[in-house]
């Protein structure tokens, strides 16, 4: 719909302007009079050219999906029909995509289409997870209840990415400021020593002539370096791409030194939480299994809870073929076979997400306490030594004339 401009004055004669949402300018001034402002100006609000182009778009964020459903499930609630209560909130979202996805979702519920059908129809706001789960609220008839669940479910899990990235963060910026540093010294600062040497004769000691050396091939080679080191990056996230490059790249980063136990602890965690809320929502275990191994996150993770899913289809427990992947730890199956046997599944997957969510908070502590010794060892050898070498003609030469 179109918005319109306006300026005018309210009952109590002061002056107002804003911009309204209206089908046409008859409903801008119905909407107007409703709000007792008498309009002096009112037109159609220039078109944005940007607006139709998907990449200039801001994109639906987890944030925003989770205070819709939020705010959904406390509507529905409180008794609100469901149509309401999207026409309601897709008016006061900000967020100009997220916007026309509710109400493209409130006009198919209109013509008589379920709310999760109309919500499979934008991957990009709701994934398979959230559909699922709505599908199964409406059969059952506690909507309410599952999007509350959902929204929980969204925001653990948003904060257990969180904590990812906030354990790689600290590093990566470490990193990249002693790359850079690296870079200037090298660049502009060893030169100047370079010239110096150059007037005093002799041969260089080796670290100096090695930084002299280095310094010379990133001045003649800096532009190939860095079109080489985008070229890398372009191959790895096209390697990454392919069904085979993205199971053995994970499986790199499940077993890689520091990051693959952190890793897993966030696989483990996340699986239990999303197959506990499914089980809890009445999603059948055939069809909550599919959607954990598509949200896994991990193509190992995916693969393994596949494999889980074929057995269950053949007949079998979940513990056996969980144990046979090889990927979950002994704990996590064992605890899975006595909620098997108890029929309190989804206890016991609760219990479990509770306890790797833990385990996560320890292990991004103990991979922050361990890197930051590790990158200052990194930063002061780097540099440091970078130094030193530079001083060590002048040592020489001091040495030279005391002799």
């Amino acid at each position: 719909m179109p918005y319109f401009v306006f300026k005018g004055k309210n009952s109590y004669g002061e002056k107002r302007k804003g911009k309204i949402e209206a089908v046409n300018e008859g409903a801008a001034r119905g909407q107007l009079k409703r709000m007792r402002i008498t309009p002096t100006v009112l037109k159609e609000a220039p078109k944005d050219m940007l607006a139709d182009i998907p990449m200039f778009q801001p994109a639906v964020t987890g944030k925003d999906v989770v205070i819709f459903t939020r705010q959904l499930s406390t509507m529905i609630d409180a008794g609100l029909p469901l149509v309401q209560s999207l026409d309601i909130l897709s008016k006061q979202q900000e967020n100009p995509t997220f916007k026309k996805v509710l109400l493209a979702v409130k006009a198919d519920v209109e013509t008589g289409s379920t709310i999760a059908d109309a919500m499979k129809k934008h991957p990009k706001a709701f994934d398979d997870l959230y559909c699922n789960m709505i599908d199964a609220g409406e059969i059952g008839g506690i909507l309410d209840t599952i999007l509350s669940r959902l929204a929980g479910y969204m925001e653990k899990n948003m904060k257990l990415v969180k904590k990812v990235k906030g354990a790689m963060t600290y590093p990566t910026i470490c990193l990249c400021i002693s790359m850079i540093v690296m870079a200037v010294m090298l660049i502009f600062v060893v030169p100047v020593f370079q010239k110096m040497f150059e007037g005093m004769g002799g041969a260089l000691p080796g670290p100096t002539q090695f930084v002299v050396d280095a310094s010379e091939f990133l001045k003649s080679y800096f532009v190939m370096i860095v079109i080489g080191i985008f070229v890398v990056i372009a191959c790895v996230k096209k390697y990454n791409n392919t069904e085979k490059g993205k199971t053995n790249i994970d499986k790199l980063l499940l077993v890689a030194p520091i990051i693959g136990p952190l890793l897993r602890r966030v696989a483990v965690a996340k699986f239990s939480r999303t197959l506990c809320t499914m089980v809890q929502s009445g999603v059948p275990i055939l069809e909550a299994l599919t959607v954990v191994a598509r949200t896994a996150g991990n193509k190992v993770i995916e693969i393994a809870v596949f494999r889980v899913s074929d057995a269950i289809s053949e007949g079998r427990a979940m513990a056996e073929p969980l144990e046979e992947t090889g990927v979950f730890p002994a704990m996590v199956v064992q605890m899975i076979n006595v909620g098997e046997s108890t029929g309190a599944l989804d206890v016991m997957l609760e219990k479990i997400a509770d306890f790797y969510d833990d385990e996560v908070d320890q292990a991004v502590e103990n991979l922050t306490a361990a890197i930051e010794p590790i990158m200052m060892v990194f930063l002061g050898g780097m540099i440091g030594g970078m130094v030193v070498a530079m001083y060590l003609p002048i040592f020489k030469m001091g040495e030279v004339v005391t002799g």
